[in-house]
């Protein structure tokens, strides 16, 4: 199986190469960490403590891991932690999450990156965070010699159609799992249909849920208020984690509100950094005063001449997220309005107190929505 495999992974390459080669040159993605990736070559790790090796894919998998980590290193202080994750900004966040850990690009599934990972690891147990079924990384684990879990696992109903379509091939990978640590009973049960034996499933909640921050008053919530130029009589409605034209809702929600209340700010955050500059342009493109997180001197200047109407704070950094929600007297998640995305992490405003607001598609927060609809 695992050398099929890198034939149809060869074969997406050189089938993707175009688009990824224009992708690179346009926007300056996948240009790093190509020995890591195509040939497994992440920092090689020394000494012989156990070692537990987490795979988050991007920035919100690996915030999630602040609590498992803490509590892990608790309780296992001998063990040694290393941290993979896929793309650049989550890189930057894991950087600065853990810098104590060794954190690296996760090698692409080829059989011999895979192992050659693996062998220079040298891990006691992989953990894949929520859903990242990687044949060939799980068996170059499993022979290796080390445990393999998925944490924190989820499975919507449409990743669930697809998994069922390659039952087949994916059947191997599955029944390799240790274990599978499931959010919801309905993932849980998802997880078995497609073949990971029912002993090893269990259901422990979602991870989100720990270490929620609850205080608007924390240390980061209140510097970002200041830095915002935000006053105490402002209501704020933040609309984060945005995709593609989930900005254009907010924007007609906001104004339709201003005209009502006033004091009204609205704080924007894109999902992706590579929008950053393009929503700010088509905000500007709509008439909107646009100030930008990542340039001080522009929240500085509009805050001290209180411009009427206020202009629009553009979030263009990377793992402030959790503490803009702080702000939000009225908070929309993003990825939610759209099919195909699932909406975003929920909880984080709740547990502030905001009012939450999202759209129809909300299959990643199962447990949320489920719970505010019999509310």
């Amino acid at each position: 199986m695992p050398y099929a495999l890198n034939l149809v992974y060869l074969a997406l390459l050189v089938a993707c190469s175009p688009v990824l080669l224009y992708k690179s040159w346009k926007t300056g993605k996948y240009r790093q960490g190509w020995r890591e990736k195509l040939l497994g070559r992440v920092p090689r790790r020394i000494g012989d403590r156990p070692c537990i090796w987490f795979h988050a894919v991007s920035v919100g998998e690996v915030l999630l891991l602040r609590p498992i980590v803490a509590e892990l290193l608790r309780r296992r202080p001998n063990w040694e932690v290393v941290i993979s994750t896929t793309t650049i900004t989550g890189l930057g966040v894991a950087r600065r999450t853990f810098p104590d850990l060794v954190t690296f690009y996760a090698p692409l599934d080829f059989s011999w990156s895979a192992r050659c990972a693996v062998e220079r690891v040298r891990p006691t147990v992989l953990a894949l965070v929520e859903l990242e079924l990687w044949p060939n990384l799980v068996w170059a684990a499993k022979q290796f010699g080390a445990r393999v879990a998925i944490i924190n696992a989820r499975m919507s109903l449409r990743s669930h159609r697809g998994y069922r379509r390659l039952r087949g091939p994916l059947g191997p990978t599955l029944r390799r799992l240790d274990a599978v640590a499931a959010q919801t009973d309905e993932y849980a049960a998802r997880f078995v249909d497609l073949g990971v034996p029912r002993p090893k499933v269990r259901v422990t909640g979602s991870v989100k849920y720990d270490g929620l921050e609850t205080d608007r008053g924390n240390a980061r919530t209140i510097a970002l208020r200041k830095a915002l130029g935000l006053g105490p009589a402002d209501l704020v409605f933040v609309a984060g984690s945005t995709m593609e034209g989930e900005e254009a809702a907010a924007l007609a929600a906001y104004r339709a509100a201003r005209e009502r209340h006033p004091r009204l700010r609205l704080v924007l955050v894109p999902r992706h950094a590579e929008r950053f500059d393009r929503v700010a342009a088509w905000l500007e493109a709509q008439g909107e005063r646009v100030v930008r997180r990542s340039r001080p001197e522009e929240t500085a200047a509009a805050s001290s001449r209180r411009l009427d109407p206020p202009p629009i704070i553009l979030v263009d950094t990377i793992g402030e997220l959790s503490a803009v929600w702080g702000l939000a007297d009225v908070a929309f998640v993003g990825g939610s309005l759209y099919p195909g995305r699932g909406g975003q992490n929920m909880m984080e405003p709740a547990a502030f107190g905001a009012a939450v607001l999202f759209g129809p598609y909300t299959s990643n927060s199962v447990s949320y929505t489920h719970h505010r609809a019999h509310e």
